[in-house]
């Protein structure tokens, strides 16, 4: 079977490689990735895939399918690309990955059982789709959830931060500055609110980060600001710490809103992320794999600062995010303009399907083998 799939993706690569260079060459922002969306969709319906657009009225969403019945392996793709830069981070060729790994567990799907999901989720970079679908129960008769990221280093699937991004807006009085002096403003209560946060941070847990920016405050000395905001990324390695550092801030607000008597308002202005919880009997699975195709090397697992959507969905679902290296050059850098040139390259089309088969692999284990299946929920039911 593991052979079947092997030759029919190579069949498959022209179509792939064009699939992925069009993504790179068409780059949308967040949730408005129409062009990839539509180019996605017809590319699946052609493979035979049963699509459905607009899914759960999400204009850039799809859900395509493939099998009947259960068990059922779910991939997933992100197609949006960093404002004015491009796929810095290789959305492109993560879902290039992740429709490769469709195509080849697709092409045996009924010889084995069970089926296969392939999801598209727009607007990773401003908080993903995934925390709605989560909600809507998408994933809830799913059993594995498996990602592979384009990088610079190969490694295994480890933990990312539960991110919280907070806003607070205080409301005031507007007017020219030098006829209000004897007033507290909207930006005296933002100032206020940065200058107590300072201070009580050395009391927070130790692994708590809170990044900030005035966001809104005025554009002229001028005049006094009506409406001032701030937006803080409350950051830590688990959503409880971080929940009580957002409680921390709530209560400065509160404070601040009573003391200077402005009125506030507290939201978030994108969706959580809760920290990723890696599988560890599907990353042994999938590193497994991934030496069966060639690729030998491979880092410890690997935990990053950065949140990730799928987070969420590893505390639903068993969930694996390994990292596969796409560059021969080791100085180019993940993130930028160099490193996105490098995933329309030869070198990284054949690490695409090298990552690509082992997923599919990872998928026909998980569907043939009932024991492997109940090590993983064991697992993920005692985490």
């Amino acid at each position: 079977m593991k052979q079947e799939m092997i030759s029919y993706l190579s069949t498959c690569s022209d179509d792939i490689y064009e699939l992925c260079k069009y993504l790179y060459n068409n780059p949308e922002d967040s949730y408005k990735e129409t062009k990839s969306c539509k180019y996605i969709s017809n590319f699946l319906s052609k493979y035979d895939f049963n699509v459905e657009n607009n899914f759960l009225n999400l204009a850039t969403s799809f859900r395509a399918t493939k099998g009947t019945g259960y068990p059922k392996v779910c991939f997933l793709c992100e197609y949006d690309a960093v404002p004015g830069e491009g796929h810095l981070t290789g959305h492109n060729l993560l879902t290039a990955t992740s429709i490769s790994a469709a195509l080849a567990l697709g092409k045996i799907i009924d010889k084995i059982g069970g089926s296969l999901i392939l999801i598209g989720c727009p607007g990773e970079y401003l908080g993903g789709t995934k925390s709605i679908m989560v909600k809507q129960g998408v994933f809830d008769d799913i059993d594995v959830v498996l990602l592979a990221h384009p990088d610079v280093v190969t490694s295994e699937s480890g933990s990312s931060s539960a991110i919280i991004p907070l806003s607070i807006k205080y409301i005031g009085h507007n007017g020219l500055s030098f006829l209000n002096k004897g007033i507290y403003t909207s930006l005296d209560g933002i100032l206020l609110t940065f200058n107590i946060l300072n201070s009580l941070l050395k009391g927070f847990p130790e692994d708590v980060e809170i990044n900030s920016i005035l966001s809104k405050g005025g554009s002229t000395p001028l005049l006094i600001p009506l409406e001032s905001e701030a937006k803080f990324y409350i950051r830590s390695k688990e959503m409880d710490v971080a929940k009580i550092a957002e409680s921390k801030l709530r209560e400065i607000a509160i404070y601040v809103s009573k003391l200077i008597r402005v009125q506030y308002s507290i939201s978030l202005y994108e969706p959580e992320n809760e920290e990723l919880i890696t599988n560890v009997v599907l990353n042994r699975l999938f590193s497994h794999n991934l030496k069966e195709n060639g690729i030998i090397n491979i880092d410890a697992p690997r935990d990053i600062s950065a949140g990730l959507s799928l987070g969420l969905v590893s505390k639903t679902v068993p969930c694996i995010h390994p990292y596969i290296s796409i560059v021969g050059d080791r100085d180019i850098k993940y993130g930028t303009k160099e490193f996105a040139e490098s995933t329309i390259s030869k070198h990284a089309m054949e690490q695409c399907t090298k990552a690509a088969l082992s997923l599919a692999f990872t998928g026909y284990d998980i569907l043939t083998q009932e024991t492997l299946l109940s090590e993983v929920k064991n697992e993920f039911y005692k985490k």
